[in-house]
C-alpha cells in the first residue's frame, strides 16, 4: 500500500467526535493566521526550527506533514492556534482535535530524531490581544507511537478502499475514450493546447466561441492528465447554476462512454441553498443535523462514497439517510473526491474551501474557470465590502444593553466622515482610520458577548456585527487598487445618512496567488478579448499561454445587420422607441419565428414591449422581470419552442444573455438595442480614472470592454449548432465605430444600414 495522507487530514478524519459547532467564532482569516504563527515563532529562540516536515509510515500508510515548531533546546514541539475570544468557551472536540493533530506531529518528530520523549505543547495565540495560552503535555516516545497507530488504524480501511478505488480510476482514465466519434472543429484544438498547458504546468485564457463544445472540451483532456501529471484534483468552476450543469452533464457523457474509470464527482451549492434548517444555528443545540454531527458522519461519508456523482440530489439523499448536514457532508467528501464542481468563490474567495484544502494537503490540482469573462466583476466583489448607516440607525433606536455608549461613538464618527460633502458621492484613496478603531472596538464588545452568551446575541446586533467585520477585514487589503467611498442619501425625517464602500477595482493582487497556486488554470470563454484586459485585471501568470478557436461556423449562418441611423444612448432613448419596434415588427413579417430582444434596462425594455403590443398586437411578446425565481425564468425559456413565433424581451447582461442554450429552431434571432456599455456614474467614473492611471486605458476597460462582451455573449444565443440559422440586428449608431467592430467575432459579415 502507498496511499499518502497529510497529518491534518487524517487527524480530521480520526479524531473528529461529537456535534458540529460553529459558535467559537468567527475564526480568524487566512492571514491573521500566518501572520499569528510568525510572531509566536519571533519569540522563540534562535534555534527554534518552524515549519519542520516530518514523514511517517504504518502498514505502507505514509503519512506526512509540516510541524508548526520545535525547540530543541528543550526539546518541545509546538502546534500553533490562532484564534478570537474565551478558549473555555472552547467545544472540546475541537480541542481533541488539536491534540491530536500536535501528537502525531511529535511522534513523527521522536522516529525521526530518536527521541525517548518530548514535549508537546498546544499555543493559542489570540490575534486582538497577541495573548498566548500554553497547554503542555510530556508525552513518551512509546505512547506517542500508539497514539499514531490507532489514528492510522481508524483510517487505514478507508485508506485501502481509497487506495483500490483509485488504482482502478487510474487505469480507467487512461485508456479513457472520447465520448463521441470525433471532436468537433475546435475542440481538439482546444483539448490538445490545454493539455500541453498542464503538462508544462502553465496557465491558458482559451476564447472558444460558442458551439464546438467547451465543457467537454476542457474535462476531457484534463482527465486524460490526471495520472502523468499527478493530479489530485480536478475543479470546474462556474459563476451560475446552468454551467454546474453542463459539466456534470459532460462528466455523465465521458463515464458513459468508457470503461468504469472509477471516478468520483461532487457539486458544491452555497450553504443558504444546502441548509435543511434555515431558522437554525450551526450547533448541536439548536440544529438537530449538528447534533451528534461527527459520530454520524463516518456512515454517511462511508455511503456517499459508493456514489460515483455526488450532486446536490444524491448529496441531500444520503445526507437525510444518515440525519447529517448535507452541505457541510459536501464539504467533508471535497477530500475525497476527484472533479469537484463549484462556484467561483469556493477556489478564489478569501476564505474559499477548495483553496484552503488544497493548501492544507498539498494537493496538486489544476482548475477550470467557465465562461470567465465573469470573474473579473466577481473577483471584484469578493473582495469589496459595503457598510450602510440605516443598519446602525435601526441598532441604535432599541440599541443592546452596554453598547449605547459605542454605537454613539462609532455613529459620531461615520457623521464625520461626510460631515462636508456637498455631493451625493464623494471617493478617496485613503481608509477612514479614525472610524475603523472605533469599528475595532465595537467588534471587540460584539465578541465578548458571542463568547460569553452565544445564544442570546439580538439578530440584528450579529447582522451589523458580521458587515462590520466584514469591512474590517476588507480594509486590510486596502491598498492603491481599492476605493473608499461615501454615498449619501436622505433617510427618516431627511437626515442624511452614509454608505461606505471599500470598492475593489483591480482584483489581480488577489486572484494571482490562486493562479500560481495550482498545477494549471485554465479560464475560457467565448469572450476573453482583448486578452490584455483579462492578464492584467485578473493576475494571469506571465508565461501564460493564450489560445482563439477558429469558429465552428460559417458567415452564411448568421445574418449580421448594423442599423446605424438609431441612437439608443439615454439622451435618444424616447425617439428610438418607435423606430426600434418598426424594425422588429418588419423582421417578425419577413421570418416569422421566435426572437430575443436585448435592452440596456428594464424601463427600456417596457416602452419598446409596450409599443409592440400596441402597434402590432398579433405578434406573441413575453418580457423579463426584475427579480424573477428559476421557476419564473424557466417559464420565460420555455415560451421558445421549437418552431414558435413570438419575441422576448429581455435585459442585455441578465440571466437571459448568456447561457442560454435555445438551439435550432427555438430562436432565429436576436435584437440588440444597445451597446451594453456600463452606466455612466460615478463609480465607474471612478474605475475610469483609476484604470486609466494604471493602464492607460480607462475609457475602453471600464466601459468598452465590458460593453462589447455583454453584446457578442447575446448574439451566441442565436447559433448554437452547424445546422443553425439566424438574424442578428445590433441597433446603435455606435456598432459601425471600426474600434468597436474590431472586437466581433472574426467569422461574422456585417453589413451596415
Amino acid at each position: 500500500m502507498t496511499y499518502s495522507v497529510a497529518v491534518r487530514a487524517l487527524c480530521e478524519f480520526s479524531a473528529k467526535v461529537g456535534d458540529l459547532d460553529l459558535r467559537f467564532t468567527p475564526s480568524p482569516t487566512a492571514q491573521e493566521g500566518i501572520e499569528g504563527h510568525r510572531r509566536v515563532a519571533a519569540n522563540r529562540g534562535a534555534d527554534y526550527e518552524v515549519e519542520v516536515p516530518l514523514s511517517g509510515e504504518y502498514l505502507g500508510l505514509k503519512v506526512r506533514g509540516r510541524a508548526d515548531g520545535y525547540d530543541p533546546l528543550r526539546n518541545r514541539l509546538e502546534e500553533v492556534k490562532t484564534h478570537r475570544g474565551d478558549l473555555s468557551r472552547q467545544p472540546d472536540n475541537h480541542r481533541q482535535l488539536h491534540w491530536a493533530q500536535a501528537k502525531v506531529y511529535a511522534w513523527l518528530l521522536c522516529q525521526s530524531r530518536g527521541l525517548d520523549a518530548i514535549e508537546v505543547v498546544l499555543v493559542y495565540l489570540d490575534v486582538d490581544s497577541d495573548r498566548q495560552t500554553l497547554i503542555d503535555q510530556t508525552c513518551t516516545a512509546a505512547e506517542l507511537e500508539a497514539f499514531f497507530d490507532l489514528q492510522c488504524q481508524r483510517f487505514l480501511v478507508w485508506a485501502q478502499t481509497q487506495e483500490r478505488r483509485l488504482a482502478e480510476r487510474d487505469q480507467g482514465l487512461q485508456t479513457l475514450a472520447f465520448p463521441y466519434p470525433q471532436f468537433r472543429q475546435g475542440q481538439r484544438q482546444l483539448a490538445e493546447t490545454l493539455y500541453k498547458a498542464v503538462s508544462t504546468g502553465r496557465c491558458l485564457l482559451a476564447q472558444a466561441s460558442t458551439g464546438i463544445g467547451k465543457t467537454l472540451g476542457t474535462l476531457f483532456p484534463l482527465l486524460k492528465a490526471v495520472v502523468p501529471q499527478q493530479l489530485d484534483k480536478v475543479f470546474f468552476l462556474t459563476a451560475k447554476t446552468p454551467g454546474r450543469k453542463l459539466a456534470l452533464d459532460a462528466l455523465q457523457q465521458i463515464e458513459r462512454a468508457s470503461t468504469q474509470p472509477a471516478l468520483r464527482t461532487l457539486e458544491l451549492i452555497a450553504r443558504d441553498k444546502a441548509c435543511e434548517h434555515p431558522g437554525s444555528a450551526c450547533h448541536g443545540e439548536s440544529c438537530p443535523l449538528a447534533q451528534g454531527f461527527y459520530d454520524r458522519l463516518p456512515a454517511a461519508r462511508e455511503a456517499a462514497g459508493l456514489r460515483p456523482v455526488l450532486d446536490q440530489a444524491s448529496l441531500r439523499e444520503v445526507a437525510q439517510a444518515h440525519r447529517v448536514c448535507p452541505y457541510y457532508l459536501g464539504q467533508e467528501m471535497a477530500r475525497w473526491v476527484d472533479v469537484v464542481v463549484a462556484d467561483y468563490n469556493y477556489y478564489f474567495d478569501a476564505h474559499a474551501l477548495l483553496f484552503g484544502l488544497s493548501q492544507a494537503n498539498q494537493w496538486r490540482v489544476a482548475v477550470l474557470v467557465d465562461e470567465a469573462h465573469n470573474l473579473v466583476e466577481r473577483g471584484r466583489q469578493m473582495y469589496s465590502a459595503s457598510f450602510d448607516q440605516g443598519q446602525l440607525l435601526a441598532l441604535r433606536q432599541n440599541p443592546p444593553a452596554g453598547l449605547d455608549k459605542t454605537l454613539d461613538k462609532l455613529n459620531r464618527q461615520w457623521n464625520a466622515l461626510f460631515r462636508d460633502q456637498v455631493a451625493p458621492y464623494q471617493a478617496s484613496e485613503r481608509l477612514p482610520e479614525a472610524f475603523l478603531r472605533v469599528l475595532q472596538q465595537f467588534l471587540g464588545q460584539v465578541q465578548e458577548r458571542l463568547e460569553q452568551t452565544p445564544t442570546q446575541i439580538d439578530p440584528a446586533l450579529l447582522q451589523f456585527y458580521f458587515s462590520a467585520l466584514q469591512f474590517s477585514r476588507v480594509a486590510e487589503l486596502f491598498d492603491e487598487h481599492y476605493l473608499f467611498d461615501i454615498t449619501l442619501r436622505n433617510g427618516p425625517r431627511k437626515r442624511k445618512l452614509a454608505a461606505l464602500c471599500l470598492r475593489n477595482v483591480v482584483p489581480a493582487r488577489l486572484l494571482n496567488p490562486r493562479m500560481r497556486a495550482a498545477r494549471s488554470v485554465t479560464l475560457f470563454s467565448a469572450t476573453l478579448g482583448p486578452q490584455r484586459f483579462y492578464r492584467d485585471l485578473l493576475g494571469m501568470p506571465d508565461d501564460t499561454a493564450w489560445l482563439e478557436v477558429q469558429a465552428p461556423f460559417q458567415a452564411e449562418q448568421l445574418e449580421v445587420r448594423i442599423v446605424s441611423q438609431v441612437s439608443t444612448r439615454y439622451q435618444q432613448r424616447q425617439a428610438s422607441v418607435a423606430p426600434i419596434v418598426e424594425l422588429i415588427a418588419e423582421q417578425y413579417q419577413r421570418q416569422p419565428g421566435n426572437y430575443l430582444a436585448f435592452f440596456s434596462s428594464f424601463e427600456y425594455l417596457q416602452q419598446v414591449a409596450g409599443h409592440l403590443a400596441e402597434r402590432h398586437p398579433q405578434i406573441p411578446t413575453w418580457a423579463q422581470a426584475a427579480g424573477m425565481d428559476e421557476a419564473a425564468r424557466e417559464a420565460f425559456l420555455e415560451r421558445f419552442v421549437v418552431d414558435g413565433r413570438g419575441v422576448g424581451f429581455a435585459v442585455l447582461g441578465g440571466a437571459f444573455a448568456e447561457g442560454v442554450d435555445l438551439a435550432g429552431t427555438r430562436l432565429i434571432g436576436a435584437f440588440v438595442a444597445t451597446l451594453g456599455l456600463p452606466q455612466v456614474n460615478p463609480v465607474n467614473e471612478q474605475f475610469k480614472q483609476r484604470l486609466h492611471r494604471q493602464y492607460g486605458a480607462g475609457f475602453d476597460y471600464a466601459y468598452l470592454y465590458p460593453g462589447v462582451r455583454k453584446v457578442i455573449q447575446a448574439a451566441g444565443r442565436v447559433i448554437r449548432g452547424d445546422q443553425d440559422r439566424g438574424v442578428l440586428m445590433l441597433i446603435d449608431e455606435r456598432f459601425a465605430e471600426p474600434r468597436v467592430q474590431q472586437m466581433f467575432p472574426g467569422w461574422w459579415r456585417y453589413a451596415t444600414e
